[in-house]
């Protein structure tokens, strides 16, 4: 028989930022293990997710109540151990089959040889598991897994065992269909009782089947207990209430899943706070109303901050006066908080914190904070030399950059460094772009972030991922496999897109030599040498989510270009190159030449086009003198689609070049002034991507 299985663990409330992460792992491991057993054959044609502050749940259909049988092949002992001479069985042959729970006659028996003897082997089917012991399995497995930090210990009702566990857990119901399945877990037996809102329904709940729960738990536990359909009915309540106010929800998507995760009726009021308040920075106040009090802040159609915010309440009245004031009572001791330590902090301006940073450590092995503001600043210093950037405006926004680190608003919210920075700057009357740099110089802080927007930021922002970058590879703090501590593939794709995106006429050389530099001579060459090669594998990365082929990037990449900046202009010359009718040929003959100069030694004798004296090598070295001076023409105008367009003429006398001349001839000065010319001819053609990458692809 198949039917719908609903399993759902009652528990005291759960961790609300890591609900969502929990109630997925134990439907996916359910799940997965069921199918495992073959109680699930076909495909899921039902599956809800239920995770609620006080319940982690899955249904499952269809659900066999059996697996099906399966065929076995079973060794039991040789023929002389299980047979008498008059072929009987042994009581060896006896004890082995009761062992193993067969019942069979001797004639039942097949006989196998291993190379050295006859065995007898028995050939039945086993009864497929039951619903009962897989889902019993399975449940084991589902709890062992779940991503659990750090379980509680506590003890069950009989006072003597105890029990690990995320939280508390009371009631186990497990239904196929109508039918209670007989399994345990966390000391509890499964029934079909389960408790509904802890206030909106304090009564016990049976469940009627495995089908009936969502809509049980709905009518009569004042439950929505699918976190994603509970999610949405919120969402559609903030954006309900904000609409009536004309204003719009701020809502990150993290705010979001834990707000869901509080509560299993949602139900949204209006409240507010004084206006006075809003002379404190928007950003200080919606942390704070964020991290705090989990609400959600409006602002008008400008973007600016009103005195109004919405909260998700789990409890409906008719009259939620007191629950509107209470919490209006509650956020406005939280935003003075916050108006105390932004009218404190500014009482001191922001360069007389620099002294602090020298007590705060940034690495045991790598100083404290204010060794790393001067390496930044000697970093930030030389990039904005080598843009034409202001040099006292990058120098004094670089020194300024990490000083908010000593406030007291970035010590209670650390996401604010930076943010609270500018700010203060702004108070101290620093120039705006000084000020807008010690924000920007954070960006950008994830994939798809903004850059900053001046050249202040921008000096500033490298100067502060290169000196992070080189320190870490300098100390042998890499990355290794998924674990990043210190983010830097996040920072080196950073300053890979500053460069690209902004068009930083920038050489990578110059780039690491400001990264290693202000260290001195403390670290070697080598860890400049891997710094580069990371640098270029994150740029693989980065252009192959751009949607380059591999191919495509490894054409460019692998020639170690100067210019990160010129590369997207270069991927899009070889996609262009690659084209053209003439592409197959002129990559399979530079992926040829390649070959040839690899078996030879480099330092030959230099070209004589006097030594030419085939018509092929002759009509070949004739195309390359008019080919090449217009091709390094397009090459110093950076058209490089022009440039390998230019390559086109090429094709016809390089073929004919193979088809008709002998390279590696006995005579050594033809052999050697053959191989110039196919060294000349392979530089020009390789000098804005390999191209005999893309003969394969080609």
């Amino acid at each position: 028989m198949s039917a719908a299985l609903l399993v759902e663990l009652h528990t005291e409330e759960l961790p609300p930022k890591s609900l969502k992460a929990l109630s997925e792992a134990f439907a996916r491991e359910l799940a997965d293990a069921l199918i495992r057993a073959q109680l699930i054959t076909g495909d899921i044609r039902e599956r809800e997710i239920y995770g609620s502050p006080r319940r982690l749940g899955v249904l499952l259909a269809p659900v066999e109540d059996s697996g099906p049988p399966t065929s076995f092949r079973q060794k039991l002992v040789p023929v002389g151990v299980g047979l008498d001479a008059q072929g009987r069985p042994t009581p060896a042959l006896n004890k082995k089959l009761a062992a193993l729970g067969i019942r069979a006659e001797p004639n039942e028996l097949t006989r196998e040889t291993d190379g050295k003897q006859e065995i007898l082997v028995y050939a039945g089917t086993r009864p497929g598991v039951s619903l009962a012991a897989g889902l019993q399995a399975a449940l084991d497995l589902a709890l062992a897994r779940l991503p659990i930090p750090k379980p509680m210990s506590y003890q069950l009702a009989d006072g003597v065992t105890t029990v690990q566990f995320i939280r508390p857990a009371h009631r186990l119901v497990a239904l196929h269909g109508e039918h209670i399945v007989p399994v345990q877990a966390l000391g509890l037996t499964a029934g079909r009782e389960t408790f509904g809102h802890r206030f909106h329904a304090p009564e016990p709940i049976l469940i009627a089947s495995a089908q009936s729960y969502r809509t049980q738990m709905h009518d009569q536990g004042r439950v929505v207990a699918s976190f994603e359909e509970r999610r949405a009915r919120m969402l559609q309540m903030i954006e309900a209430a904000a609409q009536k106010l004309a204003a719009e929800p701020v809502m990150p998507t993290a705010l979001i899943d834990e707000v869901t995760a509080l509560v299993e009726w949602p139900v949204v009021y209006e409240s507010g706070f004084e206006e006075a308040f809003l002379k404190v920075p928007a950003e200080c106040l919606i942390l704070t109303m964020q991290q705090n009090q989990r609400y959600f802040a409006l602002t008008d159609t400008e973007g600016r901050l009103l005195n109004r915010f919405l909260l998700v309440s789990n409890l409906q009245t008719d009259d939620p006066q007191l629950i509107v004031d209470g919490n209006a009572r509650v956020v406005r001791a939280r935003l003075a908080d916050a108006r105390f330590f932004f009218e404190q902090d500014r009482k001191h301006p922001l360069d007389s914190r620099l002294p602090q940073l020298a007590k705060v450590v940034y690495h045991n092995r790598l100083g404290s904070q204010l060794e790393r503001v001067e390496r930044l600043t000697e970093s930030a210093v030389a990039i904005a030399r080598e843009l034409g950037a202001d040099l006292t405006h990058v120098e004094r926004a670089a020194r300024l950059a990490k000083a908010d680190l000593r406030t007291d608003m970035v010590a209670e919210f650390p996401e604010l460094q930076g943010t609270m920075g500018m700010y203060y700057a702004r108070h101290d009357r620093e120039p705006d772009d000084v000020a807008l740099a010690i924000e920007e110089h954070y960006r950008p802080r994830f994939a798809g972030d903004r850059l900053p927007s001046s050249v202040v930021g921008i000096c500033v922002a490298l100067g502060d991922k290169l000196e992070t970058l080189a320190g870490m590879f300098g100390i042998g703090e890499r990355p290794t496999g998924d674990k990043d501590p210190y983010a830097l593939r996040r920072h080196a794709l950073g300053v890979l897109r500053m460069v690209m995106e902004a068009g930083l006429p920038l050489p990578l050389s110059m780039l690491i030599g400001a990264a290693f530099d202000p260290f001195g001579e403390r670290f070697g060459p080598e860890p400049r040498a891997e710094l580069e090669r990371f640098l270029f594998d994150r740029l693989r990365g980065l252009l192959q989510e751009r949607g380059y082929s591999t191919l495509e990037v490894e054409a460019v990449v692998s020639l170690a270009p100067a210019r990160v900046d010129r590369v997207p202009a270069q991927l899009a010359a070889v996609r262009a190159f690659s084209q053209m009718p003439e592409a197959q040929s002129l990559a399979a003959a530079n992926k040829r030449i390649g070959n040839i100069l690899k078996k030879t030694q480099p330092g030959a004798a230099p070209f004589d086009a006097a030594l030419l004296f085939e018509p092929a090598e002759r009509a070949l070295w004739s195309a390359f003198e008019r080919v090449a001076p217009q091709a390094e023409r397009l090459l110093a105008q950076a058209d490089y689609t022009g440039m390998l367009r230019s390559l086109a003429p090429l094709k016809d006398p390089v073929d004919r070049f193979f088809d008709d001349v002998m390279v590696m001839v006995e005579d050594e000065s033809v052999r050697a002034n053959r191989l110039a010319l196919l060294a000349q001819l392979r530089s020009l053609m390789n000098r804005i991507a390999d191209l005999s990458l893309l003969a394969a692809a080609a």
